[in-house]
Parts: structure tokens; C-alpha cells; sequence
């Protein structure tokens, strides 16, 4: 038999009143797994996450944790922990005091809470800050305190709600790597709510991003990356450059464009499978970094091309940034050559490099 998942949430809807928010949520994590859940705000990731943490009831649907149903048992109940956004530490407390807190609940004694404190202080480097007021430490230094509080009373699974949004982007960068380095060495299971894609990229090994309340892809984060499976997905993911081209067939062949802005590309037999679902028009999703420019007009003969106009050009390091203007859009392009505004320029974009879907509303507006 396989192992028993530590985490299953089984078709668990919710909401808030007539306010429905989750829709049959499904998924499962195993012992020493890091789950980021992603979206865009108000698509349910808090709401899921606190489902699971016992602060929401579910209005259908199962929260189990190590195969034990915890659906009606309350947040103290359950072997979780959660770190909040706000660190929610008392203020009138020392270090010490907001670390022993959730060990005193539990009935531990004066010296094992100063045994385990010392372990907790020494594991997240705030040696020496003991009886320091929390009020008195650095953005930094109290997220670290929030870590230690949950991980003081050893919960089978961690629950982070955006702890590093608070926090200025260089301290966010480095917490990003400690806190995964933690985990990892400790072995502890964490499900972690974010926004930022990059964030849930570095930090965990598999991403479930919603949208209105479903989870629409879920995998390592390779997949969503290389792999979107949806248009809102592939925009989600960093592929937002968005251009809506006709389809047209000729016998077994398929070509994908053909305005003046765009000649048409014969697709070769790799790319025929994939282009075969696809209606009368595409919505071709590309990335920034994954065109060049080329000027002259010259459209490339195995690339996709966009005929367009420099509008604007700036450097923000290793590259430069230029949107281009082609017919009525405007896309973002990085390119290392320098061109100037009002530059005649080609986007050549290599198959490879771009992600096609049946033509629908753009993600964006969805």
C-alpha cells in the first residue's frame, strides 16, 4: 500500500455567508512536502489555507491530516501551526515570552520551554535576544520570531499566510531561501500562501494556482512554467505577452498567422499536434525574455514574427526592455541589442518559446 498522504483535502468548498469562495478544492501533500498555493488576490488561496488550519468551516467537502478526519475539530485541535502575514506576536512580551507562549498552552514545563526556546533561538539565529521586546527587533528579526512560535510546538504541518510581505525586498530575498533550507533540514510539511510567483517558484516544490475558487494546474514548477495547461495559466506564469493570430489549414500543413504584420509560418510536424485543437484563430502567449528583435523588418523564415515599432526603451540591467508596438497592441520585449525609439524592429519568436491556445477573452480581464 502507499503511503498515507499527511494532507488530503477532499472536495472542500467554502465561503463567507451567501458569498461562496472555494469550489470542490481537491488535493493532497505528502510528509516533508512545501506546497505554494498561488493566484491572483480573491481567488480563495487564504481562504483555503485557513480551512485547513481550522479558523473556517468547510460548507462541503474533508480536511484530513495524517489520515485522520479534523473537518469540525478547531484550530487548537489540530496538529498545525500558522505564521501570519502581520506576525500577530504580542507586543508586550519579550522574545522569550511570545516563544513560550503556544508551549505553555500545551502544558509543558519551565524547563522544557527553556530547552526548546534555546533550540528555537539558536536554529533561527537570534541568539542573545532572548528578553529583547519584540517591538524593539527589525521586520527580519520578528518574522523569524513568528517561525520559531509555530515551530516551537513541533505541528505535523505549517501553515504560512504571505509572512514575507511585509518585509523590504532585499530581507524578503534572503528569508525566501532560509526558511525553505529550515524546512527542508527540520522535514516539515508546509502548505504557503502567495501572490508572488517567483516567491512560490523558490520556495516550493509544487505550486497549486487557483483562480475563482479551483485549482486550475498543479505540479512542480517547472511544469507550470515550461508546460501551461490554460491560457490564464500561461499568462499567470509569466507568459503575458498576449497575440491573437489566425489559424489556417492547408491539406495536412497548418499555418499560423498571415497579416501584414505577421506572415504567415508553416508549422512543422512537432508543433502540428498541439495546433490541431486549435479553432479558426490562436492566442499565441510569449515572454519577454524569450523573443529577439531583429531590424529591418526582415521577418525570420522558422520563427514566428511580429512587424512593429519601437515606442519606448529602457534599461533596468543585463538587458534592454523595449515595448514594441505592433498593429493595435503593445508587447514587452527584453532584448540585449540597443535600438532606438521609433526604430522599425521584428519580434521573432522561436516555437519553442511560446505557449498556443484556442482563442478566448484575455486572462487578464477573465
Amino acid at each position: 500500500m502507499g503511503q498515507t498522504p499527511l494532507l488530503t483535502v477532499d472536495g472542500v468548498s467554502a465561503g463567507y455567508g451567501q458569498l461562496a469562495v472555494l469550489d470542490g478544492i481537491t488535493l493532497q501533500l505528502q510528509q516533508g512536502e512545501f506546497l505554494a498555493l498561488l493566484g491572483r488576490s480573491g481567488c480563495g488561496k487564504t481562504t483555503l489555507l485557513r480551512t485547513i488550519g481550522g479558523f473556517i468551516a468547510p460548507r462541503r467537502g474533508r480536511i484530513l491530516i495524517d489520515g485522520e478526519d479534523v473537518t469540525r475539530r478547531p484550530p487548537e485541535k489540530r496538529p498545525t501551526a500558522m505564521v501570519f502575514q502581520s506576525y500577530a506576536l504580542w507586543p508586550h512580551m519579550t522574545v522569550h515570552g511570545n516563544l513560550a507562549y503556544g508551549l505553555k498552552l500545551r502544558g509543558f514545563e519551565r524547563r522544557a520551554i527553556d530547552q526548546r526556546i534555546a533550540e528555537i533561538l539558536a536554529l533561527l539565529r537570534l541568539e542573545g535576544l532572548n528578553e529583547r521586546r519584540v517591538t524593539a527587533l527589525s521586520g527580519g528579526q520578528r518574522q523569524r520570531v513568528a517561525l520559531g512560535r509555530a515551530l516551537a510546538v513541533a505541528p505535523r504541518l505549517l501553515l504560512l499566510d504571505e509572512p514575507l510581505s511585509n518585509l523590504d525586498a532585499r530581507i524578503r530575498l534572503d528569508l525566501r531561501h532560509e526558511i525553505r533550507a529550515l524546512l527542508k533540514r527540520l522535514g516539515i510539511t508546509a502548505v504557503h500562501v502567495t501572490h508572488d510567483r517567483e516567491e512560490a517558484m523558490v520556495m516550493a516544490d509544487r505550486l497549486a494556482l487557483l483562480h475563482e475558487g479551483r485549482i486550475v494546474q498543479q505540479g512542480d514548477p517547472r511544469a507550470l512554467h515550461d508546460a501551461p495547461a490554460t491560457s490564464f495559466v500561461a499568462d499567470f506564469m509569466g507568459a503575458s505577452n498576449i497575440v491573437t493570430l489566425d489559424v489556417r489549414r492547408e491539406g495536412a500543413d497548418i499555418l499560423l498567422g498571415g497579416r501584414d504584420w505577421c506572415p504567415a509560418l508553416r508549422l512543422g510536424r512537432t508543433e502540428r499536434p498541439a495546433a490541431a485543437a486549435l479553432g479558426a484563430q490562436a492566442d499565441v502567449h510569449f515572454r519577454s525574455t524569450a523573443a529577439r528583435l531583429a531590424g529591418g523588418g526582415e521577418a525570420a523564415p522558422d520563427a514566428l514574427s511580429l512587424r512593429g515599432t519601437i515606442l519606448q526603451s529602457t534599461y533596468p540591467g543585463n538587458a534592454y526592455r523595449y515595448a514594441v508596438k505592433v498593429a493595435d497592441k503593445t508587447f514587452l520585449v527584453d532584448d540585449p541589442a540597443s535600438y532606438r525609439e521609433g526604430e522599425q524592429v521584428v519580434i521573432s519568436l522561436p516555437l519553442s518559446a511560446v505557449h498556443l491556445f484556442p482563442h478566448a477573452e484575455s486572462p487578464a480581464a477573465a
